[in-house]
């Protein structure tokens, strides 16, 4: 017998499939949310966690379906490997994923996208042939969703910060800061090791990382970058004293030529002053 037409699937253009999804079992009459799953087959993030085959995601998560949330609506289609939540659709977000949960930025509150993984390929397939008359149910009795005064209460709970387990997490930060550091100035001292000098004092430098300059750090070498930089030093100091010298010389000119100025200007008014008609 042929499935009837409010038993098949809702595709919608994209490939997606329209879910239903209400929030508990009580809520007959109540409006139904509309999800759109589509099997995730994105070649460029072929190198990820989302295995193309067996990835489904999800578009227009509500704010009250977490990652244990999901993975239990969705359980019903088939064992599920990892849920992964994200504000936009892209690569994964995994830059805090080394930052401790003390220190991460708060979420916030908005309407998500949704990778979820199964352990098989039958539950992507089995999700995309569920008809949209069926709705998935997010709060149960057995697993109930906090709502209201209760939730709210929840996250203030979960906002204080217990005191030991924060120091806890700044003093395993600090010993592995602390390592890597040891182990960087032990592979400095090792690279400066393998560096030889040969006799007429060329020094070898081996090949350093990508981007990273090796630098000689033998006595002669020193000591030449020392005596250039003395160099300089000295040649900075001579060129600041002929400037000064300069400018010196400068005003110094400039007041001979204002005094001849003012002894010739007297010349001339005692020339004036004598002027006579002295024909022979």
């Amino acid at each position: 017998m042929a499935p009837s037409k409010d038993q098949l699937a809702c595709v919608i253009p994209g490939g997606f499939t329209v879910l239903s999804l209400r929030f508990s079992e009580d809520d007959d009459h109540a409006a139904l949310h509309q999800l759109c799953v589509k099997e995730h087959r994105v070649r460029s993030e072929s190198n990820t966690d989302r295995p193309l085959d067996r990835t489904l995601f999800v578009l227009n998560v509500p704010p009250y379906c977490t990652q244990s949330v999901l993975a239990d609506v969705f359980s019903r289609f088939g064992p599920i490997q990892s849920v992964e939540l994200s504000d936009k659709p892209g690569v994964s977000e995994s830059s805090d994923s080394d930052v401790s949960e003390y220190f991460r930025a708060a979420r916030r509150q908005c309407f998500r996208v949704a990778y979820i993984v199964f352990s098989s390929e039958s539950g992507v397939a089995a999700a995309k042939r569920h008809p949209r008359s069926i709705p998935l149910t997010v709060s149960t009795a057995g697993r109930p969703v906090r709502t209201g005064v209760s939730k709210w209460i929840q996250q203030y709970s979960e906002s204080l910060v217990n005191s030991s387990s924060l120091q806890d997490a700044v003093d395993q930060f600090m010993t592995d800061f602390d390592r890597q550091k040891t182990e960087e100035a032990e592979r400095l001292k090792q690279a400066a090791v393998q560096q030889q000098e040969d006799e007429e004092g060329w020094v070898k430098v081996t090949k350093g990382s990508r981007g990273a300059k090796a630098r000689p750090h033998s006595e002669m070498a020193n000591q030449r970058t020392l005596q250039k930089e003395e160099k300089k030093k000295q040649r900075k100091e001579l060129l600041n004293f002929y400037s000064w010298q300069h400018r010196n010389t400068q005003k110094e000119h400039i007041a001979e030529l204002r005094k001849k100025f003012e002894e010739d200007k007297q010349k001339i008014a005692i020339l004036r002053a004598q002027r006579k008609f002295r024909p022979f």
